[in-house]
């Protein structure tokens, strides 16, 4: 079958063609990697309104076609968000960075996808857009299992906005494969951490990749370590506390039980 490739240069030329029944692409290494050549593809690289990083009220707003390579290298992003920054810097190949977007990844909706777990634990929201105009959504709200989303028909990801962190809050990612480059993670871990003057924890935000068919939250781990110090006794009940709380799955890159170990040393890494 012929493929059918269009490339609007806006989101009105964009519509009609969703309502013709056209799938969207933004980056493709998913949908390609998933269903070969999709027969009718509207691709969004085009589309001026979904380019774009910028800081508005507090946020760091991240068009849905930004790439991760872009991302990367933006300064917004390497100052304002390193957590999610390191996840990008060991997100699949260099080839895959310069092909595939922000937008693309949260709608795959993998819970080994890498700028998941940062998006989380940074309390990120999704921009959708649709002829009927915008909405946002918060992205735990709208990832409902692996590859299934909130998406409504004839909407896409226009953005994603995250919180920008205040200074001097501890910001930390760090993923488990099974190999050092270019490997799904096995398990990963996002951490944003607020302390106060003393070293205490005053809040603390927790997500973790693979262990769960979405990336998870884990409020009584993140209870826990508020109002502590991030000593090793105590990052040692938090892990303890993390893998009562994660659900994992035997599969062909690991065990549960694995998964469930990792997890808990993962926290570990936070010592100060």
């Amino acid at each position: 079958m012929n493929a059918d490739v269009r490339c609007p240069g806006s989101l009105a030329e964009l519509w009609p063609l969703l309502e013709d029944g056209f799938a969207v692409m933004a980056g493709g290494t998913d949908l390609l990697a998933r269903r070969g050549a999709p027969g009718r593809v509207a691709c969004l690289e085009r589309i001026a309104g979904l380019q774009g990083i910028r800081e508005e009220e507090g946020l760091l707003r991240m068009g849905a076609c930004e790439t991760h390579s872009r991302l990367l290298r933006h300064p917004l992003t390497a100052s304002g968000l390193p957590v999610l920054a390191r996840a990008l810097s060991v997100l699949g190949s260099p080839l895959v960075r310069n092909m595939g977007t922000i937008g693309g990844n949260i709608v795959t909706a993998s819970p080994a996808g890498d700028t998941l777990p940062p998006l989380y634990a940074l309390d990120a929201v999704v921009e959708l857009a649709s002829r009927q105009g915008t909405r946002r959504v918060p992205l735990d709200g709208f990832i409902l299992g692996p590859g299934r989303t909130a998406l409504g028909e004839g909407e896409i990801v226009s953005a994603v906005l995250a919180r920008i962190p205040a200074a001097g809050e501890v910001q930390h990612f760090e993923k488990v494969g099974r190999r050092k480059a270019l490997a799904i993670s096995v398990v990963s871990l996002a951490a944003v951490l607020r302390l106060d003057g003393s070293g205490t924890v005053a809040s603390a935000r927790l997500a973790l990749g693979s262990v769960g068919p979405t990336v998870l939250r884990c409020p009584r781990a993140e209870a826990m370590l508020t109002g502590r110090r991030l000593d090793r006794e105590t990052l040692l009940a938090v892990g303890e506390t993390l893998r009562e709380e994660i659900s994992p799955i035997d599969d062909l890159r690991a065990t549960a039980a694995y998964r469930r170990t990792v997890a808990g040393n993962l926290p570990l890494r936070l010592a100060v």
